[in-house]
């Protein structure tokens, strides 16, 4: 008899076969060779992060910069840091730092951090895939409970000076509330949450908006402070999943760092790391 077919399946079992081969002896690998073993070849993973970003990634600290670490080690592989500045898209970062290289000169990535796990955004962009929800981001306001008593709608502001950033989603909301009844009451000069917060601790203000994550990392656990979702009808009132992309075609290395994932959140590991920066985890 002769010898039997070799089908697709045992193709692609033979191809991974002589890639892990080839690795183990310091040859190059097969041209047919999938992410994931590429990645094992150089010892590295590449994870993109957004700079300038407290509390996941500022000057090389931060959530985002903890978990790419540990996601690096559940590879057993070193980690490489790619820091930039987010795009004026969020289609732009993803073309960008993940499926196809920025104009610059720099990038993709093997994987994005932070990335909206949101039906639209995968449809847009089909040479990705997005996965891995690991944070449910929330637009929120803190405020000083001698200043301001109770928050259940805007209109409890009173005259209360607010500090949040004018370029994010909670200035945004606010500037346009109520047919802009707290324009004049706003402080938008703040590059992000994290600094309208820290203007509330300074006693600045009495009243601080932005993403939950920036609000806690600077005011959890502060006497006298209460931090809660904004109270605009407009606001996404369950907050949005961030996960993590990868191109489309790296299958074996989604599941991998998914299977990550999952042990880290499962061992208390990323809990811990959100804590470590003054941010209160849960399951997403």
């Amino acid at each position: 008899m002769g010898r039997p077919p070799i089908t697709m399946k045992r193709r692609s079992m033979l191809g991974a076969l002589a890639g892990a081969g080839a690795a183990a002896l310091g040859l190059p690998l097969p041209l047919s060779a999938t992410p994931l073993e590429k990645i094992k070849e150089r010892g590295s993973l590449t994870v993109a992060l957004y700079n300038e970003f407290p509390p996941f990634h500022d000057q090389g600290k931060g959530i985002d910069v903890e978990l790419a670490g540990a996601l690096a080690q559940a590879l057993n592989v070193k980690l490489s840091v790619l820091p930039f500045p987010a795009g004026e898209a969020m289609n732009d970062d993803l073309r960008n730092m993940v499926w196809k290289g920025h104009y610059l000169g720099y990038g993709p990535a093997d994987v994005l951090l932070h990335v909206p796990v949101d039906r639209p955004l995968m449809q847009e962009n089909p040479q990705v895939s997005i996965f891995g929800p690991y944070w449910r981001e929330r637009v929120a306001v803190a405020r000083r409970l001698d200043a301001v008593p109770t928050l259940e709608s805007l209109s409890q502001l009173g005259k209360a000076r607010v500090a949040v950033p004018g370029l994010s989603l909670a200035g945004w909301l606010l500037i346009g509330a109520d047919g802009g009844a707290y324009r004049e009451q706003l402080v938008t000069t703040f590059k992000d949450g994290v600094l309208a917060a820290q203007a509330l601790k300074n006693g600045e203000v009495p009243v601080a908006a932005g993403n939950l994550s920036e609000l806690q990392s600077v005011l959890r656990g502060q006497s006298g402070i209460a931090i809660e979702p904004l109270p605009s009808p407009r606001a996404p009132r369950e907050g949005w999943a961030v996960g993590m992309a990868v191109k489309k075609d790296a299958t074996e290395l989604a599941q991998a760092l998914q299977g990550a994932l999952n042990d880290i959140a499962k061992d208390g590991r990323l809990a811990a790391m959100f804590d470590r920066h003054n941010v209160s985890w849960r399951p997403v």
